[in-house]
C-alpha cells in the first residue's frame, strides 16, 4: 500500500537520521581498476576440497533454490539439467556445477577476502497459548500499527532502504525499541500474543535464530518463523558484555551469556535492552520440513546459510572454507544463500544453518569462525565487474 507523501517526507527527516587457520588459499591475481572488489572472477580448483565434496549431501538444497527460481530465465536451463542429473553419480554432479556455473571468490570492500562464519539453529521452548506464572514472556505476531516505508518507491537514490515507524498523534516516530516492547508500553501488541514462554533469555536467542518450536503443555510442538521486525538495528549484547568486563571475548558464545542471565536475573532487562532490535513471529504449518528462510524455501540442515543480500543474491550456491566450531579442522562445503538475519551484515559474512536439536544448538552457540566464500553464479548471470 502506498503511504501518503506527507508521511513520506516525514520518514525521511525523521528517521534519516577467535580466528582460526584456514586452508592455504590458491592465488588469483586480483583485477586492477576497482578499489574494492565485491567479486572476482575464480577457478574450481582454487574452491578447497572441491573434487572431494559430497555435492550428492547439497543436493536437496539446490531444488529448494530451484523451486524459488523456476520461473527466472537464467535459472530454468539449470533447474531443468539439475531434475536430470544422477543423484548418485558424483562425477555428473560435479559436472553438473562446471558446466552451469561460474566461481566467483567474495571480497570485503577494504579488499580483504575472509569475514565471520557464525551459526544459528532451530531452538525448542516450552510455551503456551495462555499467560499464567511459570509462562510470563510473550511471543508477539506483528504489531497492527507498525507502518513499513519503502523509499526507493518515491525517491531511486534511497533504493532499498525501508523503515518501520508509528503514528504519534500527528508525528511519525520510530516504532518502539525492545526495552520499550518489553516494558510494556507498545499498547498495539496486546492481544497479539502468540504463545507465552517460561524463559526470559530463551525468548531472546529465539528472536536471534528467527524461528523454533514451541512444545505446549500436552506435549505438542508447534513452529514459529520470523515475520517482521521492528526497524531498529541489531546489537550484540555478548560484545556488551565484554565491554562491561562481565565475560572474556572467549567467553562471549550463546552458553556464556545463558550462564551470565541465570546468575544476575535482576540485570537481565537492561542488559537485552543495550538490544533495541526485535522481531515478530507467525505460526507455520506442521508440514513444514524445516524454518523458512528469507527465499521463502525450506532451510536444509548443515547446507543453507544466511547472508547479506546486499552482496549475495539469495538462492544461489556459494562455495564455504572455514573450520569446524571452536576449532581448526576444515569445513570446506558447498552451500546455498537461502536466509538472511539482522546481524549479518558485510560480504564475506555467512551465518551456518545447523538445523534442530541440542548438537545443533551447541554447535551454533560456539561458532565464530574466520572464513572465505565462493559465489557461483549462473552462468549468464555472472555480476559486472566495472
Amino acid at each position: 500500500m502506498n503511504r501518503p507523501i506527507w508521511l513520506l517526507l516525514a520518514l525521511s527527516l525523521l528517521l534519516s537520521g577467535c580466528p582460526t587457520q584456514l586452508p592455504p588459499p590458491v592465488v588469483i591475481e586480483k583485477p586492477v581498476g576497482k578499489k574494492a572488489p565485491d567479486f572476482m572472477p575464480s577457478k574450481w580448483e582454487a574452491l578447497p576440497d572441491w573434487l572431494t565434496q559430497d555435492l550428492n549431501a547439497s543436493w536437496p538444497a539446490l531444488m529448494q533454490s530451484c523451486s524459488a527460481h523456476r520461473f527466472k530465465p537464467v535459472w530454468l536451463p539449470i533447474c531443468a539439467a539439475a531434475a536430470k542429473v544422477d543423484r548418485d553419480d558424483l562425477l555428473a554432479q560435479r559436472t553438473f556445477y562446471e558446466t552451469w556455473f561460474t566461481p566467483y571468490q567474495v571480497f570485503n570492500p577494504d579488499g580483504s577476502d575472509t569475514g565471520m562464519v557464525t551459526g544459528y539453529y532451530e531452538p525448542l521452548l516450552k510455551g503456551s497459548r495462555t499467560r499464567s506464572e511459570r509462562f510470563a514472556y510473550p511471543v508477539y505476531g506483528p504489531p497492527e500499527d507498525m507502518l513499513e516505508v519503502d523509499f526507493g518507491e518515491m525517491y531511486p537514490q534511497f533504493r532499498g532502504q525501508r523503515v518501520r515507524a508509528r503514528l504519534q498523534g500527528k508525528k511519525v516516530v520510530p516504532y518502539f525499541n525492545r526495552a520499550e516492547i518489553d516494558a510494556g508500553l507498545a499498547a498495539s501488541l496486546r492481544g497479539r500474543e502468540l504463545f507465552w514462554v517460561e524463559n526470559e533469555i530463551e525468548l531472546f536467542f529465539l528472536q536471534i535464530q528467527g524461528s523454533g518450536r514451541i512444545e505446549l503443555e500436552d506435549g505438542t510442538r508447534v513452529k514459529i518463523g520470523y515475520a517482521d521486525q521492528n526497524g531498529h538495528s541489531y546489537a550484540s549484547i555478548g560484545r556488551k558484555l565484554v565491554d562491561m568486563g562481565e565475560l572474556k571475548l572467549e567467553e562471549a558464545s550463546m552458553q556464556g551469556i545463558k550462564n551470565w542471565a541465570e546468575k544476575n536475573p535482576d540485570r537481565l532487562f537492561v542488559l537485552l535492552g543495550h538490544n533495541p532490535s526485535y522481531v515478530f513471529f507467525r505460526e507455520l504449518p506442521d508440514t513444514l520440513s524445516a524454518p523458512l528462510g528469507a527465499l521463502g524455501v525450506p532451510l536444509t540442515e548443515e547446507y543453507s546459510i544466511a547472508v547479506d543480500p546486499r552482496t549475495i543474491p539469495l538462492g544461489v550456491p556459494v562455495f564455504l572454507a572455514t573450520t569446524q566450531p571452536n576449532s581448526s579442522e576444515p569445513l570446506n562445503r558447498l552451500m546455498f544463500a537461502q536466509d538472511t538475519g539482522g546481524a549479518i551484515r558485510g560480504a564475506v559474512r555467512a551465518d551456518f544453518f545447523w538445523g534442530f536439536g541440542e548438537l545443533a544448538a551447541i554447535k551454533a552457540g560456539s561458532m565464530k569462525q574466520s572464513g572465505r566464500m565462493w559465489v557461483l553464479f549462473p552462468k549468464g548471470g555472472e555480476p559486472s565487474l566495472n
